[in-house]
């Protein structure tokens, strides 16, 4: 029985953004994907030196945000898992469940010359294709370095034709802490949970 082809989006998405949407859209359309999942960390173990906004908000607002959008879901596993959330283990349980899907993991080139030294970087190449967004600056030095570092790795890569979208989580939270407009950077859906939430960013 033939399965899907399946995009998986992770990420902290705190607060998720335009940029997330772009991706996981171009991701879908230049790679003909039956569905996108999101997949909220639950403890990110690249960010344990800084605190997250709750997994409730962060589910919250990502919610919202797919709000319409019927090939866009939302997968829970990592919020719902006890210890730091790996991308490895992520995808062997969808795989599990999903066993003749075909998964597409989505990243940007920044966490592409970082994937080496994540857990178990091997078995993401053996589960899934690299689905990479270029990022603002030139790294082609540096995706070189990654792959010597981590070989059989641009063998699984698919580079996005999207446009470059320069936003990013650090950058909102910053400027909600000095009060300035988001509106051009998160759906207004999500913009008024902001507003309506003291978060730690204020």
């Amino acid at each position: 029985m033939a399965g899907l082809r399946l995009g998986i989006l992770g990420g902290t998405f705190d607060p998720v953004h335009r940029g997330h949407l772009a991706l996981a859209g171009a991701a879908r359309a230049e790679l003909g994907l039956d569905r996108v999942l999101f997949v909220p960390a639950g403890h990110p173990w690249r960010k344990a030196d800084r605190p997250i906004t709750s997994a409730e908000d962060r589910l919250a607002m990502l919610r919202l945000a797919l709000e319409g959008e019927e090939t866009f879901e939302i997968a829970t596993l990592e919020l719902e898992r006890e210890g730091p959330s790996y991308t490895a283990d992520t995808l062997e349980a969808l795989r599990r469940d999903r066993p003749n899907d075909e998964l597409f993991f989505i990243l940007g080139e920044d966490a592409l010359v970082d994937l080496p030294s994540w857990a178990r970087p091997g078995r993401i190449l053996e589960l899934a294709v690299l689905v990479v967004a270029r990022r603002v600056g030139a790294q082609r030095k540096a995706v070189e370095g990654a792959a010597r570092r981590l070989p059989g790795l641009l063998d699984r890569a698919v580079w996005l034709k999207m446009p470059l979208v320069d936003v990013s989580a650090t950058e909102i939270r910053e400027r909600v802490r000095r009060g300035l407009a988001i509106g051009d950077l998160v759906p207004p859906s999500v913009e008024a949970y902001i507003q309506a939430h003291a978060f730690g960013w204020i």
